[in-house]
C-alpha cells in the first residue's frame, strides 16, 4: 500500500481526475464526500455526494487552494442526488465540467456543465448528455482536436443493467451487485463528442480489453484484470494508455492501444488495494514529470464513503510500462487556502 499524505484535510475528497491547462498550473477535479448514516451496501447509497469542490496547486507537494463548491445537485433539473465521480475538459477557451448523477428515475446518467475558468463556476446543461447512462465520466482531447467520453462502473454505476449500448435498455433486474459472472466482461463505454462538447457525435461503443496472449476479451470472471469503474485516458509517446479500477479485487490496471477507440490489450497494474473499498484515479503529466492521483480512506480511519486524494510519482520503462517511482519523499498535506467564490 501507498503511503502517502492527503493532499487536502479540511473536506473529504476521492476520484481524483487531474488536469494541467495552459497557464501551467494543476487543477484537480474530484468528488466531495461528505458525512451520511447510510448503511454500506453494493447499491453504493453511502456514497452521497452532492456537490464538486476544484483545487489546484502550482507544484506537486506546495499549497493547494480550494477554489469552494463549484456546481452543486440543486443547480441541475434533471438530478435527484449522488454527484459521483466527475471529470474535467478545455476546448476552444470553454472549460466543460462532467458529472454522472441519478435522475428523476433514479437512474444514473451524464450531465455536463460550462465554465469560463478552470476553476469554474460551471453551469449545468438543463438535460443529460442524450444516450449518456452509468457513471465514472472521463474526458479526453486527443492531439487532432477530436474529443471523447469514457464511462461506466458496475454494481451502483448500473452497467450490468444495460445488455446493449442504447441508454432506453434499462434493466432494473440487475441492479446491486447481480453481474455477469461467465463470458466477456462488461465494457467501459465511450463515444465522441460533438465539436461543442455537450453532445454525443457518434453511437456509444465498448471499450474492448484483450489478453495480451490470446488477444480474446477479458473474461467477465478474471476479476484481477476485467474492468469494473473507474476509466481513465492518458497519451505517452503516441501511444493510447486506458486505465481503470478492477472494482471488487482493488486493483489500478491499464491497456494500451493504437486507437482512442481501442481495442486496448491489458499491459498491467499500476496500483495495489489500498486503504479502503474503492480505487479510483488519474494520471498526468505535470512540470515535466507523470503523476497518479488516487484516493484512499486512511484519513477517516478507514470509513469507506469518507475518502482522500493522495499523489505519487509514476515513470515509464523501455517498453512503455507503467511503474511506480522509487524512494518518493512523503508529501505532507499543506493547510488548504480558500479562495472566494
Amino acid at each position: 500500500m501507498a503511503d502517502k499524505s492527503p493532499i487536502v484535510t479540511h473536506v473529504y475528497t476521492a476520484d481524483p481526475s487531474a488536469h494541467v491547462f495552459n497557464n501551467n498550473k494543476l487543477y484537480i477535479y474530484p468528488s466531495h464526500d461528505r458525512e451520511t448514516p447510510i448503511k454500506d451496501n453494493d447499491s453504493g447509497d453511502q456514497y452521497d455526494m452532492n456537490d464538486y469542490h476544484v483545487f489546484s496547486m502550482d507544484a506537486v507537494g506546495g499549497p493547494v487552494t480550494d477554489h469552494g463548491v463549484v456546481l452543486k445537485a440543486e443547480d441541475v433539473p434533471w438530478v435527484s442526488k449522488q454527484l459521483w465521480a466527475p471529470d474535467a475538459a478545455e476546448k476552444n477557451g470553454k472549460y466543460y465540467l462532467y458529472f454522472p448523477a441519478r435522475d428523476k428515475d433514479n437512474i444514473f446518467r451524464i450531465g455536463v456543465a460550462v465554465g469560463d475558468k478552470p476553476e469554474g463556476p460551471f453551469k449545468p446543461e438543463p438535460e443529460a448528455i442524450k444516450g449518456s447512462f452509468s457513471i465514472d465520466p472521463a474526458s479526453f482531447v486527443d492531439d487532432d482536436g477530436e474529443a471523447y467520453l469514457y464511462f461506466g462502473g458496475l454494481w451502483g454505476g448500473q452497467l450490468q443493467c444495460y445488455s446493449s449500448n442504447d441508454a432506453s435498455a434499462f434493466d432494473a433486474s440487475h441492479l446491486g451487485a447481480n453481474e455477469p459472472s461467465t463470458g466477456a466482461a462488461l465494457n467501459a463505454k465511450v463515444a465522441r463528442l460533438t465539436p461543442d462538447m455537450l453532445q454525443f457525435a457518434s453511437p456509444v461503443t465498448d471499450v474492448q480489453i484483450l489478453d495480451p496472449t490470446t488477444r480474446e476479451p477479458i473474461a467477465a470472471s478474471d476479476h484481477e484484470r476485467r474492468f469494473f469503474e473507474a476509466a481513465w485516458m492518458h497519451k505517452y509517446n503516441g501511444k493510447y494508455y486506458f486505465s481503470y479500477s478492477t472494482g471488487d479485487t482493488h486493483l489500478l490496471a491499464y491497456a494500451t492501444g493504437d486507437s482512442p477507440l481501442g481495442p486496448f490489450v491489458y499491459a498491467g497494474t499500476i496500483l495495489e488495494p489500498v486503504v479502503g473499498w474503492t480505487t479510483h484515479h488519474s494520471i498526468a503529466e505535470f512540470q515535466g514529470k507523470w503523476w497518479l492521483f488516487y484516493h484512499d480512506a486512511t484519513l477517516s480511519g478507514g470509513r469507506n464513503h469518507l475518502r482522500c486524494v493522495k499523489i505519487r510519482e509514476i515513470v515509464y520503462d523501455g517498453e512503455g510500462k507503467i511503474k511506480l517511482a522509487e524512494a518518493q519523499p512523503k508529501i505532507e498535506p499543506p493547510p488548504a487556502k480558500l479562495e472566494e467564490v
